[in-house]
């Protein structure tokens, strides 16, 4: 039986995150979770990348890869670059 070779950030069919239970465990003198192989390959992110932890209400937790605080600075520029979008143009000429 051959198998077909799948992508680098392709995760196995069968994987499912809702399945997956993560445990917090020592790290030298701190602690933290380790993610799963498939799933780091599933969303796509490597060692080194940042994850930034967003509380929801009823105590959930999601965890990005978007820095919220730079998406609130960007929509503050978008809504500026709009409103004044004739001047901006002027300017750059």
């Amino acid at each position: 039986m051959t198998k077909t070779p799948r992508g680098l950030n392709e995760a196995p069919s069968e994987y499912k995150p809702a399945d997956t239970v993560l445990q917090i465990r020592k790290i030298g003198n701190s602690v933290g979770v380790i993610l799963p192989k498939e799933l780091l390959a599933r969303l796509n992110l490597k060692e080194g990348d940042k994850l930034f932890p967003i509380e929801q209400p009823g105590g959930g937790l999601i965890l990005t890869p978007h820095d919220p605080d730079f998406e609130k600075a960007m929509e503050v520029a978008r809504r500026g670059m709009k409103r004044y979008h004739n001047a901006l143009a002027e300017l750059a000429k």
